[in-house]
Formats: C-alpha cells, sequence, structure tokens
C-alpha cells in the first residue's frame, strides 16, 4: 500500500509519488547519475565568442554578420538564393549539401519589414510564449510562490530571445515559436500547436524533429486525427526542402566547399554547454550550471502530465542530436529548446521529497488470520 503525501508546490502529486521504495531508490540513483554526467561539460569544447556580445549565446559573431547581410541584400531587391551563395563564398562557408543554405523563409520576411518592425515582433512574440506558458502552468501549480518562480525560470530560458541584434539568427524564431507550439497544446484543440510548430520548421528545418516527435506521441495516445495533422505538417516541410534542395543546387559551383559534417560525437556534455550557454545559466559558473539542467530534466520526468512527458521526450532527443551529431560551432541548435527547459526545476521540490519519502519508507502490514 502507498499513500501519497501532499504536495508542496504542485495541484497535483508528482508522477513519483506512487512508486514503491525500490523503485524510487532506482530513480534516485539514476539522477545521481545524471547529475554526475552533466559535468562532463567542462571537458565539452565550445568556440569562444565575444562574452559581452550576443554571439556569447546564439553562436558564432559570423554566422549573425552572414544572416544579416543577406537579408540586407534581399531587402534591396536581390535574389534569396544568389545573395545567399554569394555571401557564403566571401565568408569561405560550405554550400554543399543544400542543408548549410538556410531556408528563406526568415530572410525573405525580414527583407520586407523595417529592423525597428522585426525587433517590435521580436519583442511581441517572446510576450506572447510567456502569456500562454503562464496560462498553461497556472493550474499545475498551488500557489501563488511557485508560480512566480516558474515564471522566473521561464524568464531565465527566454533571456537569449528578446535581444533586438539577434532577429537575423534562425534559432531565435524557431525556438519561440516551438515553445509556442506546446503552451498551446491541448489533446482536444491541437491545430494551433500543429500551425506553430509548422511555422518553427519553415524557419529552421531541424525543428522538424519536433513535428515527428509529436506524430509519434498521438498515435502512441491514439489520436490519429492529430496524428496525421501533425504527418501533414511534416509532408509540408519535406516539399519545402525539396524545392529549396532544387534552388540550391542553381547556385552551387563545381568547387564550392563541401562541409565537413555533423558527427561531432561530443556527447551529453554538449547539450549541457548548450544549455548553459542558451539560457540565464550562462551567467552562472558551469560547475553550478551543469547540475541545473540535469536537475531540469528531471523536473520535467516529474510533471504527471502527458505534455511533461513530451517535454522530456523532445529534450532527450535535443540532446542526442547534439551529443551525435553536433560540432563545437553548432551548439546553438540548443536554442530550439532552451526557452523552457529552466521550467522544469519548478517540479523538483515535490519529485525530490516523493522519491525520498517512497525510498524510505518502512512501512509494513501484517495480515493475521484468526481462526475460531
Amino acid at each position: 500500500m502507498i499513500r501519497r503525501g501532499s504536495p508542496i508546490w504542485l495541484a497535483r502529486p508528482s508522477r513519483f509519488a506512487a512508486v514503491d521504495r525500490r523503485t524510487a531508490r532506482w530513480l534516485l540513483a539514476a539522477l545521481a547519475l545524471l547529475l554526475l554526467a552533466t559535468f562532463l561539460a567542462i571537458a565539452t569544447p565550445v568556440p569562444v565568442a565575444d562574452q559581452n556580445g550576443a554571439a556569447a549565446q546564439a553562436g558564432a559573431q559570423s554566422d549573425l554578420t552572414l544572416y544579416q547581410s543577406i537579408v540586407d541584400e534581399v531587402r534591396h531587391g536581390g535574389n534569396y538564393y544568389v545573395a545567399a551563395a554569394d555571401a557564403m563564398r566571401a565568408g569561405d562557408y560550405p554550400l554543399r549539401p543544400f542543408v548549410t543554405m538556410r531556408l528563406p523563409t526568415l530572410a525573405e520576411l525580414l527583407a520586407v519589414v523595417p529592423p525597428a518592425v522585426s525587433a517590435i515582433t521580436l519583442y511581441l512574440l517572446t510576450a506572447l510564449v510567456a502569456m500562454a506558458w503562464f496560462a498553461r502552468l497556472l493550474p499545475v501549480f498551488a500557489r501563488w510562490l511557485p508560480r512566480v518562480v516558474a515564471m522566473t525560470l521561464l524568464a531565465g530560458g527566454l533571456i537569449a530571445f528578446s535581444q533586438t541584434g539577434l532577429t537575423a539568427f534562425h534559432e531565435i524564431w524557431a525556438g519561440l515559436f516551438l515553445a509556442l507550439s506546446l503552451a498551446l497544446y491541448r489533446p482536444e484543440a491541437w491545430l494551433p500547436s500543429v500551425a506553430m510548430g509548422l511555422a518553427a520548421a519553415l524557419i529552421r528545418e531541424t525543428a522538424g524533429l519536433y513535428l515527428a516527435l509529436m506524430a509519434v506521441a498521438a498515435l502512441m495516445a491514439g489520436r490519429r486525427r492529430e496524428a496525421f495533422g501533425w504527418v501533414a505538417a511534416g509532408a509540408v516541410l519535406a516539399l519545402v526542402l525539396l524545392l529549396h534542395a532544387h534552388a540550391v543546387a542553381q547556385v552551387v559551383r563545381p568547387f564550392d566547399p563541401v562541409s565537413p559534417g555533423w558527427s561531432g560525437h561530443l556527447g551529453f556534455g554538449l547539450f549541457v554547454r548548450a544549455m548553459s550557454l542558451s539560457t540565464a545559466l550562462a551567467l552562472a559558473p558551469l560547475w553550478l550550471a551543469a547540475p541545473l539542467v540535469g536537475l531540469s530534466l528531471f523536473g520535467w520526468a516529474a510533471w504527471d502530465d502527458p505534455l511533461g512527458a513530451r517535454m522530456l521526450t523532445l529534450l532527450v532527443a535535443y540532446a542526442l542530436v547534439l551529443g551525435i551529431f553536433g560540432r563545437a560551432d553548432t551548439f546553438y541548435w540548443g536554442l530550439l529548446v532552451a526557452p523552457i527547459l529552466l521550467v522544469g526545476l519548478a517540479f523538483v521540490p515535490d519529485a525530490l521529497r516523493d522519491l525520498a519519502a517512497a525510498a524510505s519508507d518502512r512501512r509494513r502490514i501484517t495480515v493475521k488470520r484468526i481462526v475460531r
């Protein structure tokens, strides 16, 4: 018999409130190993960027300069693919395979509006993400204190996304749309979530992994119509990528450089380092920031809600992508999931209390049979 304890911060007990003693001890051991693994980030190489500029959080300054120059050229009437190819050659960037050139979506949109409008739009989108997550988390926590803590953690994840100097950086917009998609997700009203997820993928195609994961989750839950919606979004992305590949092939020359590939094999440490650099954890020393990333993953695992399971799956999937395919200079891929990572810390107090109580439970029930 397992007795649930009263929640500390949550309105409902955590996912670990009803585990038995043996399972709780295994989970605590797994948490300890996870926290130890986060210190691999200390040995993970990351390019040194200008610590006083936005590049310290969003990637190399040269990449941002490249994207801005392409937007400027398109704004003055240039063809996107010609402008991108010329700028990439000038910066000695690889042009093969076709995915080395970003989709034209963001550059074309930024080119038709003044820079001030782009900056205001970025602020508004960031605020919309914050409001959507506030509405999503309001019933999850029982009191105002944990709600304030959760929103403060969300602000810590959004800190890099409100920098107007990063408007030309694709991961900034894609990460915000992906976070908004998750906040809007409801099993009974999934279409807005699909639309925002597709918007993220059309800006940065690596968000296509999110579409695939959500489709699989819907299928596993038996929601076929929803799964079809996510698959349809993935099909749109696939068509756009085919058209993009064809357009890139028209401007690539035989002797244009080829990408060195995406097989960095830098492991879990790169994901932890990426999350540390992409959030407010960049202000803390790495020995402190690294285990907080691990605790954030643990917190999302503790939320007894289907969205909590999807969040954990998403974070683990991008951790695998970064660990296997990411290079030291592509750590900014982590910006796709950075906005909401730290909110997982708000679930940690209840999760730790529940696991500790279950692991130390010594209660026994003795049944006696009396024959008269």
